[in-house]
């Protein structure tokens, strides 16, 4: 009976009183030789080992109430965010109405907000929107990368696009926002964390590129590529590849066939894995000028970049 009341054993302690079970009898249930255990203020499970993130989930919205909407890591992780993108979280986030008053406890963060979100349902369980589940999350991630990482994962998979980002950035909270901000003023052209580290690595460079993340297009006006750095006066491409970023395995293949299309119209390309730019750049510098430098020895191929007269 008791469990049939329950979601995944995790229950309200009002729901017990409802069925006849005193307070005292719970809480007593809920001692450290007793059968169950306390969750949040006024919600239990049906077990004394530690909760699972779907019973940490349950008790949440059992404790926030009908109108929480679940957000930042937790929701992003429902909506399909990769792991590798998010911070290691066991918490849960939730947004209630402002007029609510709940406060945090435990596990649980609870925000009260006057712009409560429409919710995802998934599995039974309300989510915030992408934008607004990512930047829940952002601003309260404290470095750079991490950010960027979860930012630019938004943008490429399509779940949120760089001007609603920063709309709700203006609009919303600005509690801790301001790593969000600087580095979503940086990644609007930028597309992977990797580039971030490549830009600190061109300013030790012989010669710097010309131009970053801009189409080539062949003699023919169609499409080569669009190479992360371009050194237009000797036509030199530098792409920091990784699978990691091309999220299936047919960026392996998308990879292969622009390289192709570099050799058919003749351009260099230097190719780093984005583990160099940490562990080795001044590696990296040294390919980069003695690329340059090849590339100057040799007529420039015929290629122009797209917004080029």
């Amino acid at each position: 009976m008791l469990r049939q009341r329950s979601r995944l054993g995790v229950v309200r302690v009002a729901s017990l009183e409802a069925l006849g079970m005193p307070s005292s009898t719970v809480y007593r249930r809920c001692l450290p030789d007793g059968p169950w255990r306390r969750l949040l203020p006024g919600v239990v499970v049906f077990q004394t080992s530690p909760p699972t993130q779907e019973q940490r989930v349950v008790a949440a919205l059992l404790f926030a109430g009908g109108d929480a909407v679940v957000t930042g890591v937790e929701a992003c992780r429902r909506l399909g965010f990769r792991d590798t993108a998010l911070p290691a979280s066991a918490g849960v986030h939730v947004l209630v109405p402002h007029e609510h008053k709940l406060q945090s406890s435990g596990f649980l963060t609870v925000e009260r907000t006057k712009r409560m979100p429409t919710a995802i349902r998934r599995d039974q369980v309300p989510l915030a929107p992408p934008v607004r589940a990512v930047l829940d999350a952002a601003r309260r991630i404290r470095a750079a990368d991490p950010v960027a990482k979860l930012l630019i994962e938004a943008v490429q998979r399509g779940q949120c696009a760089t001007e609603t980002l920063s709309y709700e950035l203006e609009h919303g909270t600005q509690r801790g926002t301001a790593i969000p901000r600087r580095v979503l003023a940086q990644i609007e052209r930028l597309r992977s964390v990797a580039e971030f580290h490549a830009r600190r690595i061109v300013a030790d460079v012989a010669v710097p590129p010309t131009h970053w993340n801009h189409e080539l297009r062949g003699p023919d006006g169609t499409y080569v590529a669009c190479p992360d750095a371009w050194w237009d006066d000797v036509g030199l491409a530098w792409e920091v590849d990784s699978l990691d970023f091309h999220f299936s395995a047919d960026g392996y293949a998308r990879t292969l066939a622009r390289n192709t299309r570099y050799a058919e119209v003749g351009v260099t390309v230097v190719q780093t894995l984005p583990s160099r730019l940490l562990n080795d750049p001044g590696a990296v510098v040294a390919e980069l000028n003695a690329a340059y430098r090849a590339a100057a020895a040799r007529p420039r191929p015929a290629v122009r970049i797209a917004d080029a007269a």
